[in-house]
């Protein structure tokens, strides 16, 4: 017989005469500060987050249930077994009462319409504002969990002797992701206890446990410490949910950040670098910007001063693709690589893939960076306002009048250092005059009609202009240079957790990139590269988790678009290595052309996540890519795994991954003089090893071990028939390294990091040809970093970059070096009456002296009732050591010397919040 029960709680035994009970078990999740202090029916089971010593008080409290309703359970749902958990939106007077009671997510069959109307006539302690005590309206989930067990009336007499088992799961995040590694303390009513760690699931579980009640603990670094007291019922499984609340998130926070790069969880890709919330705009030399800090973990290079790029694990900067929530975008940083083209504050988390990433990322070799907006905040009105030496930005969000739940956010930033150094440079009467221009913006509505679901329409560009100009272009030959860089994005998409266990998202996102390259030079006047690309993006994924064992991810990835391009540019016939043009005053030729090509990229892709173990994932995957030449599907296999070697603390973990990632050739390769229409893909196969370590709580170890094998590669090769040259897939390489990070995971006062890694990528560009050290290879690169909060609002922090010199294909060889011989390096050309350099040494032959500087940050935070005054310093180069970053030659190839890069840099930054 069907015996409905409650799933969490019992109001006693029931005895034999009872065969069939109509009752059921009200229950809101654990959530940590959602939740503040609600009870859990006649339980009473509470949460307590405790607040930082020098957090400010919560603004509000949360409603405290007084008067407890249990619906009545429908006969004709017990008779047809239908159970399962009603999630109502309740709306709570000033006086207590409910008025309303929406269904969240619900079962049917009169479940849905017996937990409205037990809700109507619960009673609560209201919300109430802080310190005035003011009574609010509030609106709070509230979850009814209808239970059914098969029970011969001759067991429940008997239940009492059997055990319990609590079984729970840990979560994070808003989108309640689980969350491996939590540390869980159950204390028994006699005082033993038992200590447990949630596994990659997020799950844990005690079993043989006797009734009565328990306390349960949950601790994870950077997250708020949830208290819960539970009841457990003989014979019964009593299931729990505990969502973990970021530090920064209870009690209003600190004001200074939003951003979560989610830390360590289950994913599908076990080869993830992340870095958690604190930390994020805390890092010396990143001027708090949240990009910014990937530069500081393993596998990602020291790129040159002001390029912007972001170079991951040997591959070139194009190889690797920055999404923001979901839409790729042309670049992450401005110009100069000050600034990335998203504020930190805008941020909701940053995954970053230095390889092996999943099947639902394509068309890249190299890494891929995934940042995701977060939401709007509709508690009030809030702003921000930020002042430094670069750029200056400003930012406000709330909740739109007369829409229940929907919110916007608005933001904006411009540098201003066109407005500072070129007045300055003019003022001075420099032969050169160089000012670069950036500004981004954002703008976003979202609605949220319950917790598990998400519709949200976003629009968002960025624009960057570089100009170099030198004396008065009409009279001096000095010439001028001009580049400009523009995208805009225009989105919407929409995220649902669906009952049983589908989750469902869709994005489409309307693209505009624009890129116009020029040189004005006086003798032959001016030749130009401009394309604009109009492109719609579509990316539709479904979830499902099957059992606990497995669950499937698929879905498609949809790309088209029309890209026009122009150019003007120089018509002639290049001489031979070390013979100049007699005439080198004559204006060339020019050719000039404009046209359009369209694209059709469609994509599809499927993960099978599989835990045939409790510590054992294993995932699957396949991706198919429609070629750029459209007349193929390209397979990519991918596979990942990971495995606990021993269950609970010191967690060890072995991972290792292997797939295939095609990338279509770029787009200007395919086209024009020198393109070829018939190009292929790309092909990178990335192999990986990696293992974790914990060694205490705060302090763990990873290491990985990674291979590129590169092929098919677009290289420049010189024609058989007509001597010219022309774009070929005869290109070859690999990348070879290992990446060692040593973390101390962010406490309440430090966090910090070492991060080394040791590589090599090599190319050919031709089978008869020799190999190569790419212009990005760097062979050592160390960073070692930290930061501590003095108290009162202080927090300082320093960070230290030892690198291995770029490499450079040097004229004349260094005369300090032991080894250099000095050759002549090129010849006087009468006619021309110029030097013309010969051919020298190979490409990428000599390796420029170490890099290292030191950076260092200072911040200070003041806060009132009502907002929040921050300042820093962040000061690059501390000790002033200018490396060497490239080599100037004299006029006629006969001595050589370093060009210094940057100097020490100090910005000073100023921003109020409320």
């Amino acid at each position: 017989m069907q015996t409905p029960r409650w799933s969490h709680a019992s109001v006693g035994l029931l005895t034999a005469a009872v065969l069939l009970a109509t009752t059921a078990h009200a229950d809101d999740e654990v959530e940590g500060s959602d939740r503040g202090a609600a009870p859990r029916g006649a339980s009473g089971a509470i949460l307590v987050p405790p607040r930082k010593p020098d957090a400010p008080p919560p603004k509000v409290t949360f409603p405290r249930l007084m008067r407890h309703v249990d619906p009545r359970y429908p006969p004709g749902a017990v008779t047809a077994g239908i159970a399962g958990d009603v999630v109502l939106k309740i709306t709570v007077e000033r006086d207590g009462t409910v008025s309303k009671a929406v269904v969240a997510q619900g079962v049917g069959h009169g479940l849905d319409e017996a937990a409205q109307s037990a809700a109507l006539q619960l009673l609560f302690e209201p919300a109430r504002t802080t310190p005035d005590g003011k009574a609010v309206r509030a609106t709070i989930l509230f979850r009814y969990a209808f239970t059914l067990q098969l029970a011969p009336a001759s067991d429940l007499a008997s239940q009492a002797a059997l055990p319990a088992t609590l079984l729970g799961t840990i979560v994070s995040g808003e989108n309640k992701t689980p969350f491996a590694g939590a540390d869980i303390t159950v204390t028994y009513d006699d005082g033993s206890t038992a200590d447990l760690t949630s596994d990659v699931n997020g799950r844990f579980e005690l079993k043989e446990l006797g009734s009565g009640g328990l306390k349960v603990e949950v601790e994870a670094t950077g997250y708020e410490v949830i208290v819960v007291r539970e009841d457990l019922v003989a014979g019964e499984t009593l299931e729990v949910r505990y969502r973990l609340v970021p530090l920064d998130d209870v009690g209003g926070g600190d004001g200074v950040i939003d951003v979560v790069v989610k830390g360590k969880r289950p994913n599908r890709e076990v080869l993830r670098r992340t870095i958690e919330r604190r930390e994020l705009n805390r890092i010396p030399g990143t001027k708090g910007d949240a990009l910014r800090a990937l530069e500081n973990m393993p596998g990602v290079a020291r790129p040159l001063p002001f390029s912007g790029m972001l170079i991951v694990r040997g591959s070139a900067p194009q190889d690797s693709i920055t999404f923001i929530d979901g839409t790729p975008v042309p670049l992450a940083y401005h110009f100069g690589g000050l600034s990335s083209v998203v504020p930190t504050e805008l941020i909701e988390r940053i995954d970053f893939f230095p390889g092996n990433f999943g099947s639902q990322y394509g068309r890249a070799m190299g890494g891929i960076v995934d940042v995701a907006l977060r939401s709007p905040r509709t508690d009030g009105y809030h702003g921000l306002a930020q002042i430094d030496f670069i750029d200056g930005r400003l930012q406000f969000e709330g909740p739109i009048p007369w829409l229940d739940d929907w919110g916007f956010m608005m933001a904006g930033r411009r540098s201003w250092l066109d407005a500072l150094l070129t007045p300055a440079l003019e003022a001075a009467d420099a032969d050169v005059v160089q000012t670069p221009a950036y500004y981004d913006y954002q703008f976003m509505v979202e609605n949220r009609p319950d917790p598990d679901s998400r519709f949200r329409l976003t629009f968002f560009g960025s624009d960057d202009g570089f100009a170099i100009a030198g004396g008065d272009v009409e009279e001096d030959a000095t010439g001028e240079f001009d580049l400009h860089m523009a995208f805009m994005r225009a989105q919407a998409s929409y995220q649902a957790r669906l009952a049983g266990g589908h989750r469902l998202s869709w994005m489409t996102s309307l693209n505009r990139d624009l890129v116009d390259f020029s040189i004005y030079d006086p003798n032959i006047g001016r030749f130009y590269i401009a394309m604009e690309v109009l492109a719609v993006n579509n990316r539709l994924s479904y979830s499902h988790t099957i059992a606990d064992w497995l669950a499937l991810n698929g879905g498609l990835d949809i790309a088209a678009g029309e890209a026009t391009i122009a150019w003007r540019i120089p018509d002639k016939e290049e001489p031979e290595d070390g013979e100049p043009s007699d005439a080198p005053w004559v204006p060339p030729q020019f050719e000039e052309e404009e046209f359009s090509r369209t694209y059709f990229r469609p994509a599809g892709y499927l993960e099978a996540e599989i835990t045939p173990a409790r510590h054992l994932r294993i995932v699957p995957g396949m991706r198919l890519d429609y070629t750029l030449r459209g007349d193929h599907f390209e397979a990519s296999p991918r596979l990942n795994a990971s495995y606990g070697l021993f269950p609970g603390y010191p967690q060890t973990t072995i991972k290792a991954a292997v797939g295939l990632y095609p990338q279509p050739p770029d787009f200007l390769k395919t086209v024009g003089p020198d393109g070829n229409p018939e190009l292929e893909s790309n092909r990178a196969i990335h192999y990986g090893l990696g293992l974790e370590q914990d060694i205490t709580r705060q302090l763990e170890v990873s290491f990985e071990g990674f291979v590129k094998q590169l092929d098919n590669l677009v290289v420049a090769a010189e024609s058989t028939e007509e001597g010219e040259e022309q774009q070929v897939n005869d290109g070859k390489g690999y990348v070879v390294g290992g990446e060692l990070l040593v973390k101390y995971k962010p406490d309440k006062q430090f966090f910090g990091w070492l991060a080394y890694t040791l590589s090599r990528s090599s190319r050919r560009d031709g089978p008869d040809l020799d190999d190569y050290l790419i212009s990005f290879d760097q062979t050592h690169i160390l960073t070692v970093l930290g930061s501590y909060r003095l108290g009162k609002g202080w927090e300082v922090g320093a960070r230290f970059r030892l690198v291995s010199g770029n490499l450079i294909t040097p004229l004349i060889c260094n005369p300090e070096d032991e080894d250099c011989v000095p050759e002549v390096a090129a010849i006087y050309h009468a006619p021309s009456a110029r030097y013309v350099t010969l051919p020298g040494a190979p490409q990428n032959s000599e390796r420029l002296p170490l890099f290292h500087q030191l950076d260092l940050r200072v911040d200070k935070t003041w806060t009132f009732e009502t907002w929040k005054l921050g300042m820093y310093l962040d000061v690059m180069n501390v000790y002033n050591h200018q490396a060497a970053e490239g080599v100037r030659y004299s006029y006629n190839m006969a001595d050589r010397e370093y060009i210094g890069g940057l100097p020490i840099i100090p910005s000073l930054g100023m921003r109020g919040q409320f």
